[in-house]
């Protein structure tokens, strides 16, 4: 089991000012041009609708998103199974597949390789090998993301 993440102030500030970015429509650019996108997902207990910004990986085609621990939107995407993501006002449903670990190690693996900005996360370097990746997704959850 992932264990739960509790994002420092700063992170939880800027992601207010990010989601305020987006939900007006203006393009947000990540650290080294990861698309940033909003992920809307239901509530698993409230029902309510919840809005976070997160940087989506690609690879071969696919859409990723992986986090530093089990926050609150990993266990309500887990609850829901699908979101929706919203760029520059376009908004398109998805449905989101939780990885095992051996598929999720080689997706974090080439993003490392490819300069991902957020492995310090994960505890990981390009030169890791596969069981490090392995063990370092463990506690991070990552879901592939598919058009509805």
């Amino acid at each position: 089991m992932a264990k739960t993440y509790h994002a420092p102030l700063y992170v939880r500030l800027a992601n207010v000012m990010m989601t305020t970015l987006l939900r007006v429509g203006i393009k947000v650019v990540g650290f080294k041009n990861y698309e940033i996108y909003l992920l809307t997902v239901r509530g698993r207990k409230s029902g309510q609708p919840r809005s976070v910004p997160l940087a989506l990986l690609g690879r071969n085609g696919k859409r990723y998103v992986a986090c530093a621990g089990a926050g609150d939107w990993v266990l309500n995407l887990r609850a829901a199974g699908e979101a929706v993501l919203t760029r520059e006002r376009f908004s398109e449903a998805v449905t989101a597949r939780e990885l095992p670990p051996q598929e999720a190690a080689l997706v974090l693996r080439e993003e490392v390789r490819r300069g991902y900005p957020f492995a310090h996360q994960f505890g990981v370097t390009t030169d890791s090998s596969l069981e490090e990746f392995e063990s370092a997704v463990v506690g991070h959850p990552m879901f592939e993301l598919k058009r509805k």
